[in-house]
C-alpha cells in the first residue's frame, strides 16, 4: 500500500473544505494503487469486453470526482469508495452484456473460488456474485469489504490488514467467515438463467 497514507488523508481534508486541486492530487498518490485494483477486477477480462484498467480508472474517477464534496473522510473510505464505484461499472456492463445474449445460456455455477484465483467469471456469473457480496454488505460491511479488496481489488491479506487498521489475523477471519456467508447464498443462486429482465 501507500506510504503517504497521511498525505492522502489530509489532501482528502483540504477538499472538503473546498480546496477543488486537492482532489486530484490525492489521486495521484493513489493511481498505482487505483491501477492495481482496477487490473484485478479486469483479470480474465473477457467477461468485460475490452475494457482497459485505464479506461476502468477514468470512468471510476469521473464518478469519484462528481460526488458531493466531503464525500472521502480518509485514504480508506477513498479506496472503499473507489472499488466499489469500478465494480459498479462493471456490474452495469455485464448486465448490458447478459442483456444483450438473454434467452440462451445457463449458469452452471458461481465462481467464489475462480474470482478468488483471479479468473473473471462470465457476466451473468459475475452478477449473481455481485447480488451475492451486496447482501453480505447488508449483512456485515466489514465482511464484505475484505471480500472485496481481497477477492477483486487483489490486495494481499496483510495489505487489507493495513487499510482497514486491523491485525491480519482479523483480516484473515473476516475473509474465511465472509466466504462461508457467500458460498451459502450462492450455493442456491446457480440456476438455469431465465429469459426475464
Amino acid at each position: 500500500m501507500t506510504e503517504h497514507g497521511a498525505d492522502v488523508t489530509q489532501l482528502l481534508e483540504l477538499w472538503r473544505q473546498g480546496d477543488a486541486a486537492s482532489f486530484d492530487a490525492a489521486s495521484s498518490l493513489l493511481y498505482n494503487e487505483l491501477h492495481r485494483i482496477a487490473q484485478a477486477y479486469l483479470r480474465g477480462a473477457a467477461a468485460h469486453g475490452t475494457l482497459q484498467p485505464t479506461a476502468l480508472i477514468n470512468e471510476a474517477y469521473i464518478r469519484l470526482a462528481e460526488r458531493s464534496l466531503g464525500a472521502f473522510h480518509d485514504r480508506k473510505h477513498f479506496f472503499a469508495l473507489a472499488a466499489r464505484i469500478m465494480r459498479q461499472i462493471l456490474v452495469d456492463r455485464a448486465r448490458e452484456r447478459s442483456a444483450s445474449k438473454r434467452g440462451g445460456g445457463e449458469v452452471q455455477h458461481v465462481p467464489l473460488d475462480e474470482a478468488r484465483d483471479g479468473v473473471t467469471p462470465h457476466p451473468d456469473e459475475f452478477l449473481l456474485l455481485h447480488q451475492a457480496l451486496e447482501r453480505l454488505n447488508e449483512y456485515d460491511s466489514a465482511l464484505a469489504a475484505v471480500i472485496e479488496f481481497r477477492y477483486f481489488a487483489g490486495l494481499t491479506l496483510e495489505e487489507t490488514a493495513e487499510l482497514f487498521g486491523i491485525s491480519t489475523a482479523t483480516a484473515n477471519r473476516r475473509q474465511r467467515i465472509g466466504e462461508a456467508w457467500l458460498n451459502r447464498a450462492l450455493s442456491g443462486a446457480a440456476r438455469p438463467a431465465t429469459g426475464a429482465g
